[in-house]
């Protein structure tokens, strides 16, 4: 059965390249779920965990809109419970620079320390790597970004170099050539607008590491030393 998405509220009329893409993406959520959905498939609990603050209902409407303006694409798989998964096309992944832009103002107009009552998660920093990092011609390898959070459960995120692309994925990345590690204060301090970095550990290829650490910390420019 296809759903039928609810028609746009508030489409803007205008014959303009900018409008007709705010008209797709223009929403709020919309860009928020292409970031989070940059490393990979996520089901629709896994949104709602992380994307703090939207409602079922909220984002059951935004999906479908996605779904049907061609931004996501809806699996379904013959299981019990049913599981649904919803993954990035090739049109919505051609915002990911889009977003790194967006992220990269943010950091220079809007960057504060942590407010009271924001949602921290530094996986949604990590998400947007695919936009933010532009590493240098020819250089290629595998870092592992390794968050452990109060709980002390860990976080693990696989981010590929090469050939001018990135790519991140949730996961961990045993044979990566460079790994950045530290606990979810240590991280807050690193991406935070004084670029502490002081407190991440770092081993491996420390240029490889560094080149990324500049790409998704305010400001740039971190130089590290490996252990």
């Amino acid at each position: 059965m296809v759903v039928v998405p609810p028609p746009k509220r508030h489409p803007y009329h205008q014959w303009a390249p900018d409008a007709r893409a705010l008209d797709l993406v223009g929403d709020k959520w919309t860009l928020l779920i292409v970031r989070d959905l940059a490393s990979g498939p996520r089901r629709f609990v896994e949104l709602q965990r992380v994307l703090p603050g939207i409602s079922t209902e909220q984002l059951r409407s935004r999906l479908n809109r996605m779904v049907a303006d061609g931004l996501l694409t809806r699996q379904r798989y013959r299981e019990v419970p049913p599981r649904v998964d919803y993954e990035l096309t090739p049109r919505s992944r051609e915002l990911l620079p889009v977003l790194g832009a967006l992220a990269r103002w943010g950091y220079e107009w809007a960057w504060t320390a942590p407010r009271d009552g924001e949602a921290i998660d530094i996986g949604a920093i990590l998400r947007v790597t695919p936009g933010l990092l532009t590493p240098p011609s020819g250089m290629s390898g595998t870092v592992e970004v390794v968050v452990t959070h109060d709980d002390e459960t860990t976080a693990h995120y696989e981010i590929d170099v090469g050939d001018g692309t990135v790519a991140v994925r949730e996961q961990p990345a045993p044979h990566a050539d460079a790994r950045i590690s530290g606990a979810d204060q240590d991280w807050i301090d690193a991406l935070g607008p004084a670029g502490a970095l002081d407190a991440l550990d770092v081993t491996g290829d420390e240029r490889l590491a560094t080149v990324v650490l500049d790409g998704i910390c305010a400001g740039g420019s971190h130089a590290v030393r490996a252990a």
